[in-house]
């Protein structure tokens, strides 16, 4: 179902995926959107199927894994209110890159890439301020990611 309400909005705007759009853009997107419902213990995406869409977490705890070399399951981090996952195959059109399941009954806001092109052809502008916010997002990924891999190895060499 499509959603749009006041405090969705404020939400919305305090996450790092909608910063910055005028009041026309976020209404815009947020019309785009579609409320999905999980409950505890519910796969929400699952590493290597087809992924188009993203997601913004509105309530709950997700955990996202990834499978090693072995077959076992590598838990990578937890999502909460205000993350966003999933906008890796809107970009790369690859398939899922993890695993992401919900903790905790969950409340998720969708945006597919048919949507994120149509706000394309209607916003360009608004459309780059939200590429921009995904990759500003994606870099702060790479940065903790690159300390979690300094630190392994710092710990490895001792």
């Amino acid at each position: 179902m499509a959603v749009s309400s006041p405090d969705l909005k404020a939400f919305l705007l305090a996450t790092p995926f909608f910063g910055g759009l005028s009041d026309a853009s976020l209404d815009l997107l947020v019309s785009m959107l579609v409320e999905r419902r999980f409950d505890a213990g519910a796969t929400i995406v699952t590493e290597g199927e087809p992924g188009r869409s993203m997601f913004v977490v509105h309530s709950g705890k997700l955990v996202v894994s990834k499978l090693g070399d072995t077959g076992r399951s590598i838990w990578i981090s937890v999502l909460q209110p205000g993350d966003f996952f999933g906008e890796m195959t809107l970009i790369e059109m690859q398939n899922r890159s993890a695993t992401v399941v919900a903790e905790s009954a969950t409340v998720l806001y969708e945006l597919t890439a048919k949507n994120l092109y149509m706000f394309y052809k209607t916003d360009v502008h608004a459309y780059v301020i939200v590429m921009q916010n995904i990759n500003r997002e994606l870099c702060r990924r790479l940065r903790r990611a690159d300390a979690r891999i300094a630190e392994l190895i710092a710990r490895a060499d001792q």
